[in-house]
């Protein structure tokens, strides 16, 4: 017993040093797998013109012109600039559309209507451009898409989730220091529960054939970071966190098989764009206010907060309208949507939620339209009304007016800012230790500064590696944007994860005093019911875009339609209803 305190020392310092170092190596494990390995995009038929020059159609949604921002680009001076759509939907079914081009499309010397369908060996007439549509064969799409990479190769992703495992398991043995005899067991309860979690997400993923892991990885760290914070700050709540944490990652899996089937998705738009409304209305009919927003509601005994789950159903209201691009009257309906949502958050005076709206809305405007002028005029139309919300709604004009002026009234205004600066920068590299830190006691500090809490605590490394963490998923989205195979899949990603970057930036730099304070959580890291739900409900958009072969259990492998010559040269290959088998084990589908 006279050696305890000794033991203790020797454990709190010897973590202190471990703990960066884990966290880091996660990090560039995930790194390295998601952004260096070769990506290659899907093909999945051809345009042929009369050089015999293949252009691959690698999208389900093509648009066809003479810009060098087409999917397929025909250097035709008769070719309008955006000329054509070609489309396909979840049956193998292609179709073509006329984007009101100068010279005309024609389908086997007929002049294209709207969604014109179209197969193997179809002539297809871009104004003076004639070409070819092959679709390729099921043995030929089998070639190419073992010639794409699949992740899990260079950097094994079971490695990863070890180290994230013993970063799991050095913050847990902190917390036996340091922690109160009444609530370590179920501190230490709540950290197995969440290593079985993502080892059994991990091993589901492999039965299905799934090799990409990262995403799931990196919000499983910033988790462990959120149930930190509530070991620190509200230690008698773990069980309901990792009940929610646990309701969050089967969200992340129901919504991942939602979005297999586009055709589904965009039936259920108007659904997703009804129940956003709906939520906001609920809100304002019955919303509590609390910090100056009424966004909360009080049910059965939970408080929840409406705005979070309506981030979800924006996005995928946004994304499924506005992926049939030539549509224009999907834009005017989504600014519409848009506008009406951000009223309502102003309304409520929830100014940091309306900014993130509002920047999300203005990705997906850029997406869709990629004009500049589009964007340029939203932003000043916001500015506008950003000014009128400040004119009525006193207290957010005093959150701007303490902007920069933190220390200059450090037991009003700028109270719990100078707090959090202190404590952060208290915590140097390495922090002071899980449970250590004073800022805990400091209103919000688990929610709105909880980078401050983190610097405190864990240390700024590892505080800046959880800011990382969010920009790599960013990164990875971004990147995974060209080889998209549907445009919606594109848009949500994006969306989702500029939500999520905008969302961070806000918590990290106003709890710093670098923007205005404005109230929002750190993604995953943050306590909170709703806001926790719903990050693990994006990353599903963000697991939808990776397209790599055996990657995503969200992008599901497609039946081939099989050609007579095709069957008659590789017998082999078929069963007796004409269906392609891989290696005869596995139907493709």
């Amino acid at each position: 017993m006279e050696n305890l305190p000794d033991m203790t020392g020797y454990i709190m310092q010897g973590s202190k040093y471990i703990l960066p170092a884990l966290a880091l190596w996660v990090l560039l494990r995930c790194l390295r797998s998601m952004l260096r390995e070769r990506y290659e995009p899907e093909t999945w038929a051809y345009l042929v013109d009369l050089n015999g020059t293949e252009h691959p159609v690698n999208h389900w949604e093509c648009i066809v012109g003479r810009s060098r921002s087409a999917d397929i680009v025909l250097d035709d001076p008769t070719v309008s600039r955006m000329h054509a759509s070609l489309q396909r939907d979840g049956d193998g079914d292609w179709t073509l559309t006329d984007l009101r081009s100068r010279g005309g499309t024609y389908v086997n010397g007929e002049e294209a209507g709207a969604w014109e369908s179209v197969g193997d060996g179809d002539e297809i007439d871009f104004a003076a451009e004639a070409t070819a549509f092959r679709e390729i064969s099921g043995a030929e799409r089998e070639r190419l898409e073992r010639r794409r990479s699949a992740p899990g190769r260079s950097v094994g992703p079971g490695v990863t989730l070890l180290i994230l495992s013993l970063f799991q398991a050095f913050l847990a043995l902190e917390f036996t220091v340091t922690a109160d005899g009444e609530h370590l067991y179920s501190i230490c309860l709540a950290f197995f529960a969440l290593m079985a979690a993502e080892w059994f997400c991990y091993l589901f993923m492999r039965t299905l054939g799934r090799t990409g892991f990262e995403p799931e990885t990196l919000a499983f760290f910033l988790t462990t970071l959120g149930l930190e914070v509530c070991a620190t700050s509200t230690p008698e709540d773990m069980f309901k966190e990792v009940v929610l944490i646990l309701a969050g990652v089967a969200l992340f899996f129901f919504l991942g098989w939602w979005l297999r089937d586009l055709e589904r998705v965009k039936r259920t738009r108007w659904l997703a764009a009804a129940a956003a409304l709906g939520l906001l209305a609920l809100n304002l009919a019955m919303g509590e206010v609390r910090g100056g927003s009424m966004n909360w509601l009080e049910l059965g005994g939970f408080t929840i907060q409406p705005s979070e789950l309506v981030k979800v159903c924006y996005i995928y209201a946004g994304a499924a309208t506005l992926d049939r691009l030539f549509a224009r009257r999907n834009l005017f309906g989504y600014i519409a949507f848009s506008a009406v949502c951000v009223c309502a958050l102003a309304l409520m005076g929830d100014f940091g939620t309306a900014v993130i709206f509002f920047a999300t809305f203005l990705v997906v405007s850029f997406l869709r339209s990629g004009s500049f002028a589009t964007v340029l005029l939203a932003v000043s139309g916001a500015g506008l009304a950003g000014f009128l919300v400040l004119s009525v709604k006193p207290y957010i004009a005093q959150r701007f007016a303490t902007w920069g002026h933190a220390w200059e009234d450090v037991w009003d205004a700028g109270f719990q800012q100078t707090r959090a600066m202190s404590a952060a920068a208290s915590g140097g590299l390495f922090g002071q230790g899980a449970g250590e830190g004073w800022l805990k006691d400091i209103v919000a500090a688990n929610t709105d500064m909880v980078f401050a809490l983190l610097s405190e605590e864990l240390g700024l490394i590892i505080a800046v590696t959880a800011m990382l963490a969010v920009i790599a998923l960013a990164l990875f989205a971004v990147r995974n944007a060209a080889q998209g195979r549907s445009t919606f899949y594109v848009i949500a990603g994006c969306a989702a994860v500029s939500l999520m970057m905008v969302q961070m930036g806000l918590n990290v730099f106003g709890s710093l005093d670098i923007l205005p304070f404005t109230g929002v959580t750190f993604p995953f890291v943050s306590k909170g019911g709703t806001s926790l739900l719903s990050c693990w409900m994006l990353l599903a958009f963000v697991k939808a875009t990776d397209t790599r072969r055996d990657a995503s259990f969200v992008v599901r492998r497609e039946r081939r339609r099989v050609r007579a010559d095709e069957r008659e040269a590789y017998p082999e290959d078929y069963d007796g209803d004409g269906d392609y088998y891989d290696e005869g084990e596995e139907e493709l589908r």
